[in-house]
């Protein structure tokens, strides 16, 4: 058998077993450093207009209210951060692995840039597809390390074995450790697992896997991270914050708006991406 069909079969049972994998040094030291200058220097003066994502809880001393995350930047085609954004979220090297870990084409419905300076809040361990909300099967995210990042300046966790779980209504997050409102509780005797990442390093996960951050605790470290998601091609529903362009770049149409609040209830209802 063709030694290339064998390594994108083991590839694909590999992501499929664990839930996640790490492509290491996916992106070029001055790939990276052109998506952190970038971003940085569009919010150099604060948050950027019409992009950031106020937290709503953030006082005038909470890192997140300086450096909140930027939405949708691929939306944006009237900003440099829009044409930038769009070169990563339909990068050639990104679609090969989502081919081999899917077994067909993916579509994408999103992109997030997170700051994460010193000081801030992390993330409460949760599932993605309670947000995106896919049918059939799950979305999968492609999460590129800007910066270096291990747990002391809040790297991400993930839950080994949880990959293959239905969507698990979230308990209250601690907000002082949390700027989301939501957590997943993972069932005993699973743990969460931090991953250690060089920037330039992606993690890709899937949907269901439940993974958060800690608190930055460095004194002077950023954790900054271009996130996107994916969603396999064929996917007939989806959270009505999201819409799937095909890798030309290409609107997808034909897939219905996940309503209500999903398999949690009305009282779960999205308010805005995550």
């Amino acid at each position: 058998m063709d030694t290339g069909v064998v390594a994108e079969m083991s590839l694909q049972q590999q992501f499929r077993s664990e839930g996640f994998f790490v492509a290491r040094q996916l992106l070029l030291p001055a790939e990276v450093k052109e998506i952190g200058d970038a971003f940085t220097a569009a919010a150099a003066n604060g948050p950027v207009p019409g992009l950031s994502a106020p937290v709503a809880d953030a006082g005038a001393t909470d890192p997140l209210a300086r450096w909140p995350r930027i939405m949708h930047p691929h939306r944006h085609m009237e900003s440099p951060l829009g044409p930038l954004t769009r070169r990563y979220l339909f990068d050639q090297r990104v679609k090969a692995l989502l081919w081999q870990f899917l077994g067909k084409e993916a579509w994408a419905v999103n992109s997030m840039f997170y700051f994460k300076p010193p000081g801030a809040r992390g993330q409460e361990l949760h599932q993605d597809n309670f947000y995106l909300r896919v049918r059939p099967g799950t979305c999968l995210a492609a999460w590129i390390a800007i910066d270096d990042c291990d747990a002391e300046n809040g790297a991400l966790q993930v839950v080994p074995g949880s990959q293959n779980m239905q969507t698990v209504c979230p308990e209250k997050a601690d907000q002082t450790r949390s700027f989301t409102a939501a957590f997943v509780r993972p069932p005993a005797p699973l743990k969460p697992m931090v991953v250690d990442m060089q920037a330039g390093d992606a993690l890709f996960f899937n949907g269901q896997i439940i993974h958060g951050s800690g608190p930055n605790t460095s004194p002077h470290r950023f954790r900054r991270a271009l996130i996107f998601h994916y969603i396999p091609a064929g996917s007939t529903e989806l959270g009505e914050f999201y819409s799937a362009l095909d890798f030309s770049g290409t609107a997808v149409g034909g897939i219905r708006l996940a309503v209500g609040g999903g398999p949690c209830g009305d009282e779960f209802a999205i308010q805005g991406p995550h």
